[in-house]
């Protein structure tokens, strides 16, 4: 593990500076780094996603707990770092990638090579990761709905991001971030952590998230991309009704429905706001749509 000092050195020795752009916030506190790590359990067939690795710090401790590392730095000179500084761990596949290929696909080379990986290490796979900040919720989202699920996410994130991951219907918070994480798993908060763990220190508060996907939720949606467009197409409109919301629909879905049915199968009030809904109904209305199509 590598202290702030040692973190500093590093980049200084190179002749760069945490990029801002990129929402390059490095996690100091190795006590953090610790139990963020061992929140996971992690075990020796578990295949690791790091999203954002930096000098490599944190990914020395995944390494000597996990089967396989697979970590992404999209930043050139701190990949070079990390290379060098991992250089003994065999088990570590280092990637110079942006995590994501557009805002709603995760990078093919880096799925690809989770999926090989996880072939011969038959256990989780996990995202572990302090998470930059400007990719954290569509790289969470991705491996819930998208074709490479991860079992479940240990992150740092800015802390409004945590609060949206555990709203409530009905709260300002609220969003299709808290709907698809609730609907597919459980959602927990490890740690608040002040800016001060952080440098250089961001603007705001952050927190640690404990996410594991529960498989009872998850095998209730039977079509994950197809949930996920449901409630797009309603949150995306949140302040009208969801008969209103209804009526926007030829966009995002293609066949013909009778929302009037749908709303009275799933015991829904179409005068009701998509944001007082909650994750089990919009699984009932992605389900019952699918059912009648």
């Amino acid at each position: 593990m590598q202290t702030k000092s040692q973190i500093r050195q590093l980049l200084e020795s190179s002749g760069i500076k945490p990029n801002k752009r990129l929402g390059q916030h490095f996690l100091i506190d190795l006590n953090l780094m610790r139990l963020l790590a061992d929140s996971a359990d992690i075990q020796k067939n578990d295949v690791v996603l790091e999203a954002g690795c930096g000098t490599g710090s944190f990914t020395a401790i995944l390494a000597q707990k996990a089967g396989r590392i697979i970590a992404v730095e999209l930043d050139k000179n701190l990949f070079n770092i990390a290379k060098e500084q991992l250089s003994e761990f065999k088990n570590v596949e280092l990637l110079n990638i942006d995590v994501l290929e557009n805002k709603n696909t995760l990078s093919r080379q880096m799925t690809n090579l989770l999926t090989l990986a996880h072939e011969y290490f038959t256990g989780r796979i996990l995202l572990i990761a302090n998470l930059p900040y400007n990719v954290a919720s569509p790289v969470m989202m991705n491996l819930i709905t998208g074709p490479t699920k991860a079992d479940g996410m240990f992150v740092t994130v800015q802390k409004e991001v945590a609060d949206r991951m555990k709203a409530k219907p009905g709260s300002s918070d609220y969003g299709v971030l808290s709907i698809i994480m609730q609907a597919a798993g459980d959602v927990e908060i490890i740690r608040l952590l002040k800016p001060s763990v952080f440098w250089p220190k961001p603007q705001v508060d952050s927190a640690m998230i404990k996410y594991v996907r529960r498989q009872i939720k998850f095998d209730r949606i039977s079509d994950k991309v197809f949930f996920a467009g449901i409630v797009h197409l309603f949150m995306n409109h949140r302040r009208k009704t969801m008969h209103a919301c209804s009526r926007l629909d030829e966009a995002k879905i293609k066949d013909k429905i009778n929302w009037a049915d749908i709303f009275e199968q799933c015991n829904i009030n179409p005068q009701l706001r998509p944001d007082q809904i909650t994750p089990e109904q919009y699984i009932a209305i992605s389900s019952c749509i699918k059912q009648t199509k």
